[in-house]
């Protein structure tokens, strides 16, 4: 357990974590180059600015009130990875297999997703989701009403009864 600890920039070259649980640290642009993470939660972390692009294959990992703004997470595995209530702002998801995975109560402004597995994905209760059906793989994903507003509005369609020029 690691438990309000000051990782910020801290270097993870080549560290294998097992189960275990990382609550409020700081993380901060830390270097995770060939991390691998097996059975690893963080709780209530500052995780801003990490790039995850080159943490060990097939992490098992989950992130639960954590602020994950500025992040890159690409070309990863993270199927079934559960987010609960996280800041993921301004970061990119690019080429990650995220099939099945549950994104709870998260914020996305600004976050994009480029050629990502989104497949049974969840996103209840999350806020400013803009995901583009041309530029991932969305079959079965599950949106939140405003996401779905946001995307047909996006096309230059009007919601009945939800954009201002809808007629009614």
């Amino acid at each position: 357990m690691f438990r309000r600890s000051k990782l910020g920039e801290s270097r993870w070259t080549r560290v294998r974590l097992e189960n275990c649980v990382f609550e409020s640290c700081d993380l901060t642009k830390a270097d995770l180059t060939m991390l691998s993470l097996r059975g690893v939660a963080f709780n209530s972390c500052k995780l801003m600015g990490v790039d995850w692009t080159n943490i060990a294959k097939f992490p098992d990992v989950s992130f639960e009130d954590c602020d994950l703004r500025y992040v890159i997470m690409d070309s990863l595995a993270l199927r079934k990875t559960r987010f609960e209530r996280c800041a993921i702002t301004e970061s990119v998801f690019a080429a990650t297999d995220l099939a099945g995975a549950v994104f709870e109560e998260c914020r996305f402004a600004g976050t994009r997703f480029e050629n990502c597995d989104l497949r049974n994905a969840q996103f209840p209760r999350a806020q400013d989701l803009f995901i583009d059906p041309a530029k991932n793989n969305v079959k079965g994903a599950r949106i939140p009403l405003e996401a779905a507003i946001l995307l047909a509005t996006s096309f230059g369609m009007h919601v009945l009864g939800f954009t201002e020029k809808d007629g009614g």
